[in-house]
């Protein structure tokens, strides 16, 4: 099965209005800036996206804010994008906030076919709103859903042709959830090898979870640049 393909734009053809998408990343760092990119030219609409944040205005999951081609995100926090903020204050967006381990966690059961968990996090504030509780030895907890996509968006370091994937450092954050999670599993690599190359042992997330691969740009920005008086 032939994996690679020539570029994002490729990579997202199938993309349709309305389809929810998980975006691996954590800030700026991390994030599958191209494919992104692919899908602001594409124009697709209402889109549910599920990602730890938004990024940043003008650049990343922003951009598709900024297009007007979000309908809900399910995140863990607002972070640096200010318009995202405001959307949300403005009743633009629907937002519904987990908090960051019960969302790594519903992307991890969601891949791992596990329909729902309970957790103790949440419990006795508006995140339990709703939900199911149940007791387990003295505590209570709340019922989560795992998370399945239709698409899924990756960024690694280093990929073979069979969609082997490794990441590197911070950027092995949300991208290894992420990708065990979408219907269609598309990973934007830094660089491509031949299978083989990658050391078997040091794989993050195997080839059976991903449909297709493009070589990114990996144009590496800073979140927020903070520096000391000289």
């Amino acid at each position: 099965m032939k994996k690679v393909v020539d570029s994002a734009d490729e990579a997202v053809k199938d993309l349709f209005d309305g389809a929810s998408i998980a975006i691996g990343g954590f800030g700026l760092c991390g994030i599958p800036q191209d494919v992104i990119q692919a899908v602001v030219r594409k124009g697709t609409k209402s889109h549910t996206i599920i990602s730890n944040n938004a990024g940043v205005d003008g650049w990343g999951i922003g951009l598709m804010l900024e297009a007007g081609q979000v309908k809900k995100m399910v995140a863990s926090y607002v972070g640096e994008n200010k318009y995202f903020e405001k959307l949300a204050l403005e009743g633009k967006l629907d937002l519904e906030f987990n908090p960051q381990g019960t969302l790594a966690e519903r992307l991890r059961a969601g891949g791992a076919g596990v329909a729902a968990f309970f957790t103790p996090t949440g419990f006795g504030t508006v995140i339990a709103d709703g939900k199911e509780t149940r007791e387990f030895d003295g505590r209570t907890y709340v019922m989560e859903r795992g998370i399945t996509t239709d698409f899924a968006f990756v960024h690694a370091w280093k990929g073979d042709r069979f969609g082997n994937l490794v990441y590197r450092k911070t950027a092995r954050n949300f991208n290894p959830m992420v990708a065990t999670a979408g219907k269609v599993t598309i990973a934007e690599v830094e660089e491509l090898v031949e299978p083989g190359e990658l050391d078997p042992d040091l794989i993050h997330t195997p080839s059976v979870f991903v449909n297709r691969i493009i070589v990114g740009k990996a144009e590496k920005r800073i979140e927020r640049l903070t520096t000391r008086k000289a």
